[in-house]
């Protein structure tokens, strides 16, 4: 990442307090937001062509992406994968590249899939379910790549088989109760668990993350999140899940801009909820009664700040996952870098084994898979392990809660190992 100083010509009081800028790679960045309609004035044509769903599309892997990397072990992880859905989520994020990794087994419930599945990874061996993956020895992690109500059960299932698990967002479904389950068997296991939520490793967020650490954007008084994805349609699911799918039940993209840059949480939250003219997003036409295509909720966070999140089916302009954060020493907004002084740490994503493609979701499939792998490896904490998981996820269900209550302020479950 290139870090550079703002060439404008600052006011007087900017100049007097030393403010300077450094850009976050606008060309990524843009990637991040998504480029489905008109960005900064240009009008991306659209073909006949089936538009891919938003945020998906694979972002460049430049080759300075793999300088850095030096092979710390020789033993390869012996992973299984379960879940071959429409996103393809057992495939994507890349474990059948690592040189660390064996992929041992794969699964999924669809025989057809099970055979994509096993072809994309390069796996001969399959299973039926993962109830019978986890049961083969020689596996040592799962990845859970299966339906968000399943998650929590998936992976409670796979850590008591002693194996370490990862799995696709959410951490849990909706239910505060299944949160208190799979925290207290994380716990009780010992085992590594890692959610694999997309935005810890975008471009601008990972930047946000190693200035708040080095100091520079002292204590956040304000953060906004936002997970826009046009859904006039719901994405294909299975049995049906995402139809009308409570936006806040969906949270972590968006509330990634707090918590996964401070490691902090939020404490309460009023949520207002827009009502949907969509067909799917009325509350007699779907499974969980929601009326809502839209929800933005308030949050008071654990440092005493405030945070904007919004998460949003029905509007099908600028989407994608985006956020910008403020400091008193700092700031983030927009793809800059203003603070007291220049950035003093690499602002860079950490570089990828040989071989590992940066993927998709502003290239955080390759970071969050390699992250993972060597978080087991070097027997240590992941960054998206199981208190911070739960804090980004449960915020988003409590959420919903005031949402349905007209914005009553309602406090939040907090997690904390």
């Amino acid at each position: 990442m290139k870090q550079s100083k703002d060439s404008s010509t600052p006011n007087k009081h900017s100049k007097a307090r030393g403010l300077r800028a450094s850009a976050i790679n606008r060309r990524s960045f843009l990637q991040t937001m998504g480029a489905s309609a008109t960005v900064l004035g240009i009008q991306q044509a659209v073909s006949g062509a089936e538009k891919p769903i938003a945020g998906f599309e694979a972002a460049p892997t430049p080759a300075e992406a793999h300088e850095g990397w030096k092979p710390f072990s020789d033993r390869k992880l012996r992973v299984g994968i379960v879940g071959y859905g429409v996103c393809k989520f057992g495939a994507v994020f890349g474990f059948q590249n690592h040189p660390n990794v064996e992929v041992v087994a794969v699964s999924d419930l669809i025989p057809e899939r099970c055979a994509g599945l096993a072809k994309a990874v390069r796996c001969e061996k399959t299973y039926p379910s993962l109830e019978e993956l986890v049961k083969d020895d020689k596996i040592e992690a799962v990845f859970v790549a299966t339906d968000a109500p399943n998650h929590a059960r998936h992976c409670i299932e796979v850590l008591k088989h002693g194996k370490h698990v990862g799995t696709a967002v959410p951490a849990v479904f909706g239910s505060l109760e299944e949160a208190d389950q799979l925290f207290e068997a994380v716990k009780k296991s010992g085992l590594k668990f890692m959610m694999f939520e997309t935005s810890c490793f975008h471009e601008d967020l990972h930047a946000m993350r190693q200035l708040f650490h080095a100091g520079q954007l002292g204590r956040i008084v304000y953060a906004e999140g936002e997970y826009y994805h046009y859904m006039e349609q719901p994405i294909d699911s299975y049995k049906g899940w995402r139809i009308g799918l409570p936006p806040q039940w969906y949270p972590t993209h968006s509330n990634a801009y707090y918590v996964g840059v401070t490691g902090g949480s939020f404490t309460e939250v009023s949520c207002m909820g827009i009502p949907s003219r969509i067909h799917h997003l009325q509350p007699a036409n779907n499974p969980y009664q929601n009326p809502f295509g839209t929800e933005i909720a308030l949050f008071r966070t654990s440092e005493g700040g405030m945070a904007r999140m919004g998460v949003s089916w029905d509007t099908p302009t600028n989407e994608g996952e985006m956020g910008r954060i403020r400091g008193d020493k700092g700031s983030v907004y927009f793809n800059a870098f203003r603070g007291l002084e220049q950035p003093k740490v690499n602002l860079q994503r950490p570089p990828l084994p040989p071989g590992v493609s940066a993927g998709g979701h502003g290239g955080s499939h390759g970071h969050l898979m390699n992250e993972f792998v060597t978080a087991i490896l070097k027997d240590r904490k992941p960054l998206v392990d199981i208190a911070t998981a739960l804090n980004m996820t449960v915020s988003g269900i409590v959420a919903h809660e005031s949402a349905l209550k007209d914005g009553e302020l309602l406090k939040i479950p907090q997690f904390k190992l």
